[in-house]
C-alpha cells in the first residue's frame, strides 16, 4: 500500500516557551517531527497569564524561596540550589511578576512595637453582589492595612486595622457600618505567622535529579524541561557532535536551551553548557533513557 502523507500543527505554551510542532504524518507509520520556539507569542499562543498557563519546578523553587525571605534571598542563592544561572532566576521572577503570579512583597510590621499601637481583626459579612466594591472602599479607611475577600455567604471580609486608642477603632467601626459593612467580630490580634507552601520546595525524599517540568500529549508526544548538571554527558558538546557521538537519539527534538535568561533557539552547531536549561520533544522512548544524556549519572547507573 503506498503511504498516504497529512501535514499538521500543534502549538503549546510550555515552561515558559511557545512551542510549534509541525509534523508530517504517513497514515501507516510514526510521525515526523519539526519543531521551533515561538518568537510571536501573541500571534499564536494563547495569552499566558490565562488560566491554563503552567509553571514548572524552577518556577515552584522561586515562590518558595521568596515566601520564606524575599527581602535577603538572593537569586544567586536560588540558582546554586536548582543548579541555573543567577540570570535565568530573575528572569524567572520578572515573567512571575509580569503574570500577576508573584503579587508584590509586603514588610510584616510589629506596630505594638513601632509605636504602642494595637492590631484588630474585624470580621464582617457583606452582601456578596457588593463584596468586591465594599472591600475595595473599606480599603480608604484610615487604619485599615489590610482586607481579604471570602467566598461565603456570611463572614465574608476581613480586615485587619492598626490604632492607638478607643476613639480610632470606635470611628474605623462607624466607617465601615456607614459603609453598608456588618461587623460581627472584632478581636485583638496578637501575633501572624507565614510559611512557605511546602509542596514549592525541595524534594528531599525524592531523586537527586528530576526533569523540572513535563507534559504527555494525547498523540503520544512528550515534553519535558531538563536542567543540565555540570557532568552531563552532552555538556561542552554541540547537537551534531552529540547525535554523532550516539549521546543524543536522533529523534530527540531539542527545541529550546534558556541560557542566562535568554531563550535560545538551537541549531545544530549550538553548544550544550551546564545550567542550560533545556526543552525536549520526544514520541518515543522510555523517559529515563530520553533524559540520562542530561544529567549525570548516579552511582547505580554508571
Amino acid at each position: 500500500m503506498p503511504p498516504v502523507w497529512t501535514i499538521g500543527c500543534d502549538c503549546w505554551r510550555f515552561c515558559h516557551k511557545n512551542i510549534i510542532l509541525v509534523y508530517f504524518r504517513n497514515l501507516n507509520e510514526e510521525p515526523l517531527l519539526f519543531g521551533s520556539e515561538n518568537s510571536e507569542p501573541d500571534k499564536l499562543m494563547p495569552d499566558p497569564a490565562s488560566a491554563d498557563y503552567r509553571i514548572d519546578d524552577i518556577d515552584r523553587r522561586v515562590i518558595h524561596a521568596l515566601m520564606g525571605n524575599a527581602r535577603d534571598t538572593t537569586a544567586r542563592e536560588i540558582a546554586d540550589e536548582v543548579n541555573v544561572s543567577a540570570a535565568t532566576i530573575r528572569n524567572r521572577i520578572k515573567q512571575l511578576c509580569d503574570l500577576d503570579i508573584i503579587r508584590g512583597y509586603h514588610a510584616s510590621i510589629d506596630f505594638e512595637r513601632a509605636d504602642h499601637k494595637q492590631t484588630y481583626l474585624y470580621v464582617c459579612t457583606v452582601p456578596s453582589s457588593e463584596l468586591e466594591a465594599l472591600s475595595q472602599e473599606a480599603r480608604t479607611v484610615s487604619g485599615v492595612v489590610n482586607v481579604r475577600e471570602l467566598i461565603s455567604g456570611t463572614r465574608n471580609l476581613h480586615l485587619i486595622a492598626v490604632g492607638e486608642t478607643t476613639d480610632e477603632f470606635r470611628r474605623i467601626m462607624r466607617s465601615l457600618t456607614e459603609m453598608g459593612i456588618t461587623v460581627e467580630e472584632k478581636s485583638l490580634l496578637q501575633n501572624e505567622l507565614f510559611e512557605p507552601f511546602g509542596e514549592y520546595g525541595p524534594d528531599e525524599s525524592g531523586p537527586n535529579w528530576s526533569p523540572a517540568d513535563s507534559l504527555h500529549l494525547a498523540s503520544g508526544v512528550d515534553l519535558f524541561e531538563v536542567t543540565v548538571t555540570q557532568d552531563a554527558p552532552l555538556v561542552d558538546l554541540s547537537l551534531a557532535d552529540a547525535v554523532d557521538q550516539g549521546i543524543l537519539d536522533t529523534d530527540l527534538l531539542v527545541v529550546a536551551i534558556e541560557r542566562e535568561g535568554r531563550v535560545l533557539t538551537p541549531r545544530g552547531d549550538t553548544v550544550v553548557r551546564a545550567d542550560d536549561v533545556v526543552t525536549l520533544v520526544s514520541n518515543h522512548g522510555e523517559p529515563e533513557s530520553i533524559l540520562a544524556p542530561f544529567h549525570r549519572p548516579s552511582r547505580e547507573e554508571a
